[in-house]
């Protein structure tokens, strides 16, 4: 029998607009608020995690601050999800700030590091995690203002949040980035969304390189079909619903699946880890 928060689908029929609400979704995704315990692996830490409103981000959120760290929540929109995503920071005895914004622009990505080093008196984890994403089928229909966008939300902003964090970073910090099956199986109806996450992977590679001297490991999470607020909100009703079947364990994974993966990342577990994709993809291969 299927474990009651690691649903198969059909999900029910459905469909939200961008950017998508948590509350708003059936089956509701599992973020770890019920399961996860941590051992202090963190503790003392201080994690700036991006999209930390729901989905992946709310997830890992959780289970950071259950493991020691005091958490800076971005988002862009979403004060309700960010609000939960704060309150369950705090209930595991940690600080939490929320910031709005959009971390397109590089003044923003900038105040989020300055915020985040003036409230909380440091940075130890980046966790670039926020993305924006469309399903198209055919390339006349995207934008450039939408390609655009795409760029900008998914690796321009790692890119200057990187480049504001580093010079605060000690050694052994880490930067954490969200990449996808996509950036190796590409759909074609993902178009822009999967040529960031190709750029992602390099990125992650090229910039563990670059700052290997200063004692800071750069790594990034490769997530396969993970149930959130993205998916009811912009794709089709019928994929949705069908959404994460083709995986060899024929079922979409949930954000709380993925929170393991970044604390190996972010903590002493993965100190040999640099430069490393980490697929957690329900059997999608990654080769």
């Amino acid at each position: 029998m299927t474990h009651a928060r690691r649903p198969l689908p059909p999900f029910p029929k459905q469909q939200q607009k961008p950017p998508g609400r948590t509350a708003d979704m059936q089956p509701p995704p599992d973020h770890g608020e019920h399961d996860y315990r941590g051992t202090g692996r963190l503790e003392g830490k201080v994690a700036l995690i991006t999209g930390a409103d729901s989905g992946i981000g709310k997830a890992v959120a959780i289970a950071f601050a259950r493991e020691g760290a005091d958490v800076v929540i971005s988002y862009l929109s979403e004060d309700d999800d960010a609000r939960d995503t704060e309150r369950w920071v705090r209930d595991a005895g940690r600080k939490a700030v929320l910031m709005a914004g959009d971390i397109k622009s590089e003044a923003h990505c900038q105040e989020l590091v300055s915020r985040t080093v003036g409230e909380l008196g440091r940075i130890d984890i980046l966790v670039n995690n926020a993305a924006f994403q469309r399903t198209y089928a055919d390339i006349a229909d995207i934008r450039e203002e939408e390609w655009d966008e795409t760029f900008r939300t998914n690796i321009y902003a790692p890119f200057f949040l990187s480049k504001a964090a580093i010079p605060h970073m000690r050694k052994g910090s880490a930067i954490i980035n969200t990449t996808s099956i996509q950036s190796r199986q590409p759909s074609s109806q993902l178009l822009a969304y999967a040529s960031t996450k190709g750029a992602i992977s390099n990125f992650t590679a090229a910039l563990a390189e670059m700052v290997a001297e200063k004692g800071i490991r750069v790594n990034a999470v490769a997530p396969g079909p993970i149930w959130t607020p993205l998916i009811p909100s912009t794709m089709p009703v019928e994929k949705a619903s069908k959404f994460g079947e083709q995986t060899l364990l024929k079922r979409a994974g949930q954000p709380a699946e993925l929170a393991g993966a970044y604390v190996l990342l972010a903590s002493d577990l993965g100190s040999y880890m640099t430069g490393a994709v980490v697929p957690v993809t329900g059997g999608e291969i990654m080769i």
